[in-house]
């Protein structure tokens, strides 16, 4: 008969290792059995990919792991063979930007790469692909921009703004920006969590600082200096299946390059025609900027966006409706925190906590909340896009309650009428303008 004294060591044991073997699993590197080369035909035509590996420490090794410690995976970059559709051709050999990174380009390997690290890199290229114009940056996590800004103020001003546009989600994130990173950046990345930072080129002496956060991932990747020739072509998107089948599209590109891009917001109802009003050249640029960042959104999304930083970003909802709502209320969450950091020094779940035994504590969550409020959550005078239409009005009546000011969708729903007579009826009077074409990304 057992002693339950010894029985309760045991299971204790038991659980200490699995709990070690728990936190090892995130450090572990996964050995993987995808072969050097991969081959696609298409047709007549043959794509030639090699897979990427690197030299870290003195151990061969390609990705750490795939979206989870227990899945192997393999990263492959074209090498070979051209791909033309209907005339039109797809990126090909030469162009590869995350998939082309050699040991030169990691300047340090952190806990070496997985690959939620690298696609989050990928999306903000895809992001920046659209904002070459000025100097932008876009914080990612689980493949969605966090928080993301341009301005003409430089990198480093840029980087602030996505910043303290979700510090929250932030943390533990991936910086890209499309200027070489200054050292101001490079301090105020230092000073809080990240597990990635890329940019085409860093000044003098910034990898040296951000060296001193040793688990970070430093990459450069040269060709975010030419993201705006790749814009001009389409690359080959392929999605798996559940059951191993393959989903083969052309990858979205945006038609919205400029405000001459937009389509007039018109619609027609019993002989009735529906107009509204045109945004300002100051709206048309945050449209522009937010319809960009809008190709990196999980979709069902919407987007809000005042002086080129996002306001609120919304993502990966079932209803449109749903997703405006939820969006307001993460963005009263957010300001309420930036109020309780900036001012208490504690993240605003930090303050809830200690407002259950200090009245004090309480007093001060009460203010921020009343005034998160009172502010709307810094939504006031924001623009805001969405990636598919509006099929009711009631998504965009509960954006015209939060301030927004211009409104930018795809138009095509039978109730376009209904929706341009909800911003007409706004006072002021709301702009909006249709894109045309349809952002969903799955």
């Amino acid at each position: 008969m057992h002693c339950p004294c010894q029985t309760r060591a045991q299971d204790l044991l038991h659980k200490d290792t699995a709990m070690s073997e728990l936190k090892k699993m995130y450090t572990t590197l996964l050995r993987d059995h995808f072969p050097d080369d991969l081959r696609i035909q298409i047709g007549s035509q043959e794509l030639v990919y090699r897979k990427r590996t690197w030299n870290i420490g003195g151990e061969v090794r390609g990705l750490r792991y795939g979206e989870n410690p227990d899945q192997p995976a393999a990263l492959y970059e074209q090498v070979g063979g051209e791909l033309i559709l209907d005339g039109v051709a797809f990126r090909g050999p030469g162009l590869g930007l995350v998939s082309a990174l050699t040991e030169e380009h990691m300047l340090q390997a952190g806990k070496h790469p997985g690959k939620t690290n690298l696609t989050d890199v990928d999306n903000g290229l895809n992001i920046l692909q659209y904002l070459g114009a000025r100097p932008a940056a876009v914080i990612l996590k689980h493949n969605n921009p966090c928080g993301a800004a341009w301005t003409d103020l430089g990198v480093a001003e840029a980087v602030s703004r996505a910043f303290w546009a979700d510090r929250i989600a932030a943390f533990g994130g991936a910086v890209v920006v499309n200027r070489p990173l200054t050292r101001e950046a490079a301090e105020l990345i230092n000073s809080f969590y990240f597990e990635v930072v890329a940019a085409p080129e860093f000044e003098p002496g910034v990898v040296d600082i951000l060296k001193a956060r040793k688990n970070l991932r430093i990459l450069k990747i040269p060709g975010i200096a030419r993201l705006d020739e790749l814009a001009r072509s389409p690359f080959l998107d392929i999605k798996a299946l559940f059951d191993g089948g393959l989903v083969l599209q052309s990858s979205f590109q945006s038609r919205i390059r400029e405000a001459a891009d937009f389509l007039p917001a018109t619609a027609e109802k019993d002989g009735v025609t529906y107009s509204a009003r045109k945004p300002t050249p100051k709206e048309m640029q945050d449209l522009i900027f937010a319809w960009s960042i809008e190709a990196g959104v999980s979709s069902n999304s919407v987007i809000f966006v005042r002086d080129g930083a996002t306001t609120a970003i919304g993502t990966g909802e079932q209803d449109r409706v749903g997703c405006v709502d939820l969006t307001i209320a993460k963005a009263l969450t957010k300001y309420a925190d930036l109020l309780s950091f900036k001012e208490q020094n504690l993240s605003i779940f930090e303050l809830m906590l200690a407002a259950r035994v200090d009245p004090a504590r309480a007093e001060q969550l009460a203010g921020i909340r009343r005034r998160a409020e009172e502010a709307k959550g810094g939504l006031p005078g924001s623009v805001l896009v969405s990636d598919g239409f509006f099929p009711f009005r009631d998504g965009v009546d509960l954006c015209l309650a939060q301030g927004v000011t211009a409104i930018a969708q795809p138009g095509g729903s039978m109730r376009d009428f209904e929706v341009i007579r909800a911003v007409n009826e706004a006072s002021p009077q709301v702009a909006m303008v249709f894109t045309g074409q349809r952002s969903f990304k799955h």
